[in-house]
């Protein structure tokens, strides 16, 4: 467990760091008399479709590599190892596949979308590349957390790829290009320079193994294989789709520029989100050796401070955000349409605190013996999500895909708690998880009746210091959590707060 907190611990502060790039970076493209939203919102959706381009093309790929890695790493010598190999080149034919349907389905998304998104129509095969560019970067970053390199990945997903987001909007700053066109264009192979940094530094470091003779592994386990990725990449499509359904749904409904107001509130929820990113990219690898080896007190154990853990970094994310959301926007001059962002952001907020509060249940079934229910459960929340979206929204506006949102995916995460208690006795919660909520919550009232008044940046931050103490001190004085007290412990020791005796 010292590994998992480690490496979750140092990857979330580079997401942190990430984030605090991505805030500058949003700042820079929201504020009052540089991108519009239209702008803004076609950076986004780039994003969106870039990540519906690597679920189909990657082929249930990255799910087989963290699934099997065990098996061909215990049985295999390095030089033999050919997963990476058949990854790489059943994703690279899939993305093939994706470029013919972008063809052939063209006519379609122009009559989806010209209307109300005609910047998307103007770029659309320039997304192609930054998908492509995403597919082999998930593919080596998978790869590098089987090595046990997650925080370098996190490092290279979070930090690289906003800074070079953030040159380009300096560039642009400084005319040294001169029009969004070229912005863009430029924009759609950032992720490429960043899977080519992971790809050289695995090849520098003698860890990219590439093998063409199929392997002993490969011939005992190809039927398992194939029938996992067929399920496994299905189940990825949906959940990906249920995903970013709402920006595409908001697009076709209502055009680029919503798109960006609830792409902005997305981003901000994405603070909320972050501690799970490295949780899970520390935990993969040890709860598929702990299925390999039936280790189940190990993934319980694993699963229930998953929960509490996450829950306790999530709503104080959360809640720190909402304390000052509305004066951020003022004070740092953003556009007054974003505004708008506000209540999207709080109920896609409360989404993403269902999900983390729930631990790394997706994790935990997708490496077991029943990796088929994440299919079952990504149909059902695919189902619930895209009638929702285009009924809510054409109801309630941009809003409304913030109810589907957080609708949805309740109910998914719902159904996967239900399903781990009745397989394996396993569930998160206990009574810890209520103080959480109770503590958050008497945090954030103090706070927020005590600072009514205070509106400016030093308000902000005053509002954010005190919750920051009172909800802190509170998860380490009650032991909310058994990660959080050595934590705590090695920021005394290695600052000096308190001497080691």
């Amino acid at each position: 467990m010292s590994q998992i907190r480690r490496q979750s611990i140092i990857s979330t502060i580079f997401v942190y760091l990430g984030f605090v790039i991505g805030f500058i970076n949003t700042y820079l493209l929201t504020r009052q008399g540089f991108f519009t939203e239209s702008q803004y919102g076609l950076i986004n959706i780039f994003i969106a479709v870039g990540n519906l381009m690597f679920a189909f093309a990657n082929m249930g790929m990255t799910s087989v590599m963290y699934k099997f890695y065990p098996y061909y790493n215990d049985n295999l010598p390095k030089k033999k190892n050919d997963l990476l190999t058949w990854a790489l080149l059943i994703s690279v034919i899939g993305f093939i596949f994706v470029i013919i349907a972008g063809f052939v389905f063209k006519d379609l998304v122009i009559k989806k979308f010209s209307v109300n998104s005609p910047e998307f129509i103007h770029y659309y095969f320039w997304i192609f590349p930054f998908g492509f560019s995403i597919l082999l970067f998930s593919i080596f970053e998978v790869y590098a957390w089987n090595l046990k390199k997650s925080i370098l990945t996190t490092f290279f997903r979070e930090v690289l790829f906003r800074a070079l987001t953030t040159i380009l909007i300096f560039v642009l700053s400084y005319k040294l290009i001169r029009s969004f066109d070229a912005f863009i264009k430029l924009y759609a192979f950032t992720y490429g320079i960043v899977a080519l940094a992971l790809f050289m530094y695995l090849l520098l470091k003698g860890q990219l193994n590439i093998s063409f003779t199929i392997s002993r592994v490969t011939k005992k386990f190809y039927k398992k294989i194939a029938s996992f990725a067929s399920l496994i990449y299905f189940g990825g499509v949906v959940y990906m789709i249920a995903q970013f359904i709402e920006t595409l749904v908001i697009m076709s409904v209502i055009g680029t520029a919503a798109a960006g107001i609830f792409a902005l509130a997305s981003v901000i929820s994405g603070l909320v989100q972050a501690p799970q990113r490295g949780a899970i990219a520390a935990a993969l690898p040890v709860l598929s050796k702990a299925w390999k080896d039936k280790d189940h007190i190990k993934i319980n154990l694993i699963y229930q401070r998953s929960g509490i853990n996450l829950l306790i970094a999530s709503l104080g994310v959360f809640l720190i955000i909402w304390l000052s959301y509305e004066d951020a926007v003022n004070v740092f001059h953003l556009k007054p349409a974003y505004l708008q962002s506000k209540w999207i952001f709080f109920f896609i907020g409360l989404a993403k605190i269902v999900d983390l509060g729930t631990g790394v249940n997706s994790q935990i079934i997708g490496t077991s013996i029943h990796w088929r229910f994440e299919f079952v459960s990504g149909m059902i929340l695919l189902a619930l999500a895209i009638p929702l979206n285009y009924f809510l929204v054409k109801q309630f506006g941009i809003i409304g895909a913030a109810y589907a949102y957080l609708i949805s995916f309740s109910v998914y995460n719902a159904i996967r708690i239900i399903f781990l208690k009745r397989k394996f006795n396993m569930q998160p919660f206990s009574v810890k998880t209520a103080y959480t909520i109770v503590l958050a919550f008497i945090a954030y009232s103090i706070c927020y009746y005590s600072f009514l008044t205070l509106h400016t940046f030093s308000g902000i931050l005053i509002k954010t210091l005190v919750f920051f103490a009172l909800y802190g001190g509170s998860v380490i004085y009650f032991n909310l959590s058994p990660d959080v007290l050595p934590v705590w412990k090695t920021i005394q020791k290695k600052s000096g707060i308190k001497k080691n005796v």
